[in-house]
């Protein structure tokens, strides 16, 4: 693994893998490979090389400050409570190395608290105001049965005044509820407003609240955001004491505005995350700058340690996932359940710890593993829950650095639980170098006076080529072009380089670099998973992948966290299957889901009428479930008894089930027919009806119709009209 590398010189050894040294002998390896310096420490060492010229630096840790746990947070010394152990350690990491440190966590009791009251005062909490006109000494009395050193502040907000979030015309301006017959009177719009700093005179709380009227906006959301992160940011105007919890209680009916909303009102400039409070203690910003955003609330929170306590009237707040140290709690209209609201939530923070890392440098990996109060370590957690006030509890992190930075650039981060001012600082050394560099020699006698000695090795001027630069460009002799060979008959160079005084001198490609001593090794042509060259989580060593820590595989697309294989009974697949990559694989039959949790098939178990037996089944492989009782007997002896004969599920009959599918067919059809016989005789009916319904109708119509005359007929009868000639005077008329 180190031989097969590009390395030349002792720090490119180094950066191959942690189990790869150096040796800086002048006379090892003479005669052979460059690269055969670059192997383990217990190669080199029966290779000849002295111990005391292997260069193998490994990581560790130092604790540079570990003052004990405190067991109180208040008296003489609430100044000087420490709640996290070690505070300071110097790591010292080679690239791709492992070590871990462990720290603890106590919640110690009786730690002082500074609870500030941010309250929503638009028209719609009016309600909510007179409910909390006596809060100060109420919660007074009800958190001094949680901590001795209580202090309580107060702050309100509404809305940035100006259009469209607040009514803007003039007769609006000292009176935004003129003309609202409910209520005709209160105070201008403003943005926030520091009323009382934090105190531990409970009274004066009272006093402040007895004085508050609401004011009045314009649309439904308001401007909580900004009164949130000026309440954070402006530590001296509010009182925040470095030694207390920080509860921040926001009191509101409806969501707040979020950034980028001002720009309805022109405002494009993105809030700068700082204290504007001016000498009336009021936002001066409001109608200056946009509302903050979600990740500048989060940071400003976490850095001033504060744990934001929502108490809201609606399940709107499902974004507060993204603010570490936040929890939520429904608000009555009235506000009336706001003090058990704030014990409730107090106790829930209380409750838990949880770490963040700061300023974590990219090149550096870290993982957590947490043991709570049951003593079972949990991989991959950073947090525990369900503690009690008093607990202690500990995290293993493991360091790995994933390379190396600019010389000189040691870095450092922090390591801190969620809302605690105690905090661990971690310095980190990175071991790249070699101590045998700072003996290197320029124009060294050993290097033909044309290079640098330098651990071993030489390092030649430009022009010159060869293990003691010996060789000027352009020569070449068959003694040359041998060495360059990486076996008899290979090619030279592999094909892939030049080869000039007894070295190869690589090609360059446009997919990678090309190294080794006979051109032999690339880093571009390691197996890939969906396209990426070792599924980026590892590196291209002469065409094999070096996983990172937490992969394996081929192409290092295989996880080795277990976490999800995990059952909620604890066991690990339930017992019932492996975990590969990252996943469960189910190995018992009829087991399937995430954890193989389910499996209907398997065996189980009851409890029976005698309480010393166990009633069993058994499933043959012929479907056959036989049913038996064990118990332990005095003796020892195991005893099994058959409680019936094996309940077998016979076969089906092929003829029966033929007449039953073949009789079904007849019936259904047998039905169809005689439905649809049944549609037409009804509907034929309906037809005739409305038919004769018809033709009665018209022969009434004709029978009352006044312009409707019956004909008449007439029939005329021929008679002689000459024996009545005389009587007509001899003619007709």
């Amino acid at each position: 693994m180190c031989m097969s590398g590009s390395a030349t010189s002792c720090e490119e050894c180094l950066l191959i893998h942690p189990s790869c040294a150096w040796c800086a002998q002048e006379e090892f390896g003479r005669g052979r490979s460059l690269t055969s310096r670059c192997d383990f420490s217990q190669n080199l060492q029966k290779r000849g090389c002295d111990a005391r010229l292997i260069e193998f630096p490994t990581s560790s840790i130092s604790v540079l400050q570990n003052m004990p746990l405190s067991s109180k947070g208040s008296g003489s010394t609430q100044y000087d409570v420490v709640q996290i152990m070690p505070q300071k350690i110097s790591v010292s990491l080679r690239p791709g190395d492992q070590t871990w440190f462990g720290l603890q966590v106590r919640q110690v009791e009786d730690y002082p608290v500074d609870l500030y009251y941010l309250m929503d005062l638009s028209l719609s909490m009016k309600d909510d105001l007179d409910t909390i006109r006596n809060l100060g000494t109420k919660l007074a009395l009800e958190m001094g049965k949680l901590t001795s050193n209580f202090r309580l502040g107060f702050g309100s907000f509404v809305d940035k005044n100006m259009s469209p979030f607040s009514y803007t015309a003039p007769k609006y301006q000292e009176n935004p509820c003129n003309g609202y017959k409910l209520f005709p009177n209160c105070v201008p719009t403003f943005g926030f407003r520091n009323i009382l700093s934090l105190t531990d005179k409970v009274d004066r709380f009272n006093e402040e609240v007895q004085k508050q009227m609401v004011s009045r906006n314009r649309d439904a959301p308001e401007g909580g955001f900004d009164a949130i992160l000026q309440a954070a940011v402006c530590k001296e105007e509010i009182g925040w004491r470095k030694e207390a919890y920080h509860l921040l209680v926001f009191a509101t009916d409806d969501v707040p505005h979020l950034a980028l909303d001002g720009r309805l009102g022109g405002l494009v400039q993105p809030h700068d995350g700082r204290c504007h409070l001016d000498n009336q203690n009021e936002y001066s910003g409001s109608t200056k700058m946009d509302y903050p955003s979600l990740a500048l609330l989060g940071e400003k929170l976490a850095e001033n340690n504060i744990f934001l306590i929502f108490a809201v009237t609606k399940r709107l707040y499902n974004f507060t996932a993204l603010i570490p140290g936040t929890t939520v709690e429904i608000l009555d209209q009235d506000s009336k359940n706001v003090i058990q609201l704030i014990i409730a939530a107090y106790n829930n923070i209380r409750s838990k710890v949880e770490l963040s890392v700061w300023d974590h440098p990219e090149d550096i990996g870290l993982s957590f593993t947490a043991t709570c109060q049951d003593g079972k370590p949990l991989p991959g957690l950073r947090k525990c829950a369900d503690l009690k006030i008093g607990d202690t509890v500990s995290f293993n992190v493991s360091v790995e650095a994933r390379s190396c930075p600019p010389r000189g650039a040691d870095r450092s981060f922090t390591i801190k639980p969620v809302g605690f001012k105690d905090r661990l600082e971690v310095t980190v050394d990175y071991r790249c170098d070699c101590g045998c560099s700072r003996k290197a020699q320029t124009n060294s006698s050993i290097c033909s006076a044309t290079g640098t000695y330098n651990c071993g090795t030489c390092h030649c001027e430009p022009g010159y080529l060869g293990a003691r630069c010996e060789c000027q460009e352009g020569e070449a002799s068959s003694v040359y072009l041998s060495a360059c060979r990486e076996a008899e008959g290979k090619q030279i160079c592999s094909g892939r380089g030049e080869c000039s005084c007894n070295q190869c001198l690589c090609y360059e490609s446009e997919f990678g670099k090309i190294y080794g001593g006979y051109c032999e090794c690339d880093d571009f042509t390691c197996a890939r998973h969906k396209g990426i060259l070792c599924s980026g989580h590892g590196e291209c060593h002469c065409g094999e992948c070096k996983c990172h820590a937490g992969y394996v595989g081929d192409n290092c697309n295989c996880s080795t966290e277990t976490s999800a294989c995990v059952a909620d009974d604890g066991q690990m697949c339930s017992g019932r299957g492996g975990c590969v990559c990252g996943r469960c694989l189910c190995t018992e039959p009829g087991a399937f889901g995430d954890t193989c949790e389910k499996c209907p098939t398997c065996p189980d178990a009851c409890d029976t009428e005698d309480p010393g037996s166990v009633l069993c089944l058994y499933k043959t492989d012929t479907d056959c479930v036989m049913k038996f009782t064990y118990s332990e007997h005095a003796s020892g002896r195991s005893v099994l008894t058959a409680l019936k004969e094996p309940e077998c599920g016979g076969g089906p009959d092929a003829p029966m089930v033929l007449l039953a599918v073949v009789g079904s067919i007849l019936l259904v059809g047998v039905v169809l027919l005689a439905v649809w016989k049944l549609a037409i005789t009804v509907h034929d009916r309906r037809e005739f009806a409305r038919f004769q319904s018809a033709r009665s109708r018209a022969r009434y119509e004709m029978a009352s119709n006044p312009l409707y005359k019956q004909p008449v007929s007439t029939h005329f009868v021929e008679t002689d009209f000459n024996a009545y000639g005389k009587s007509f005077n001899g003619g007709v008329h």
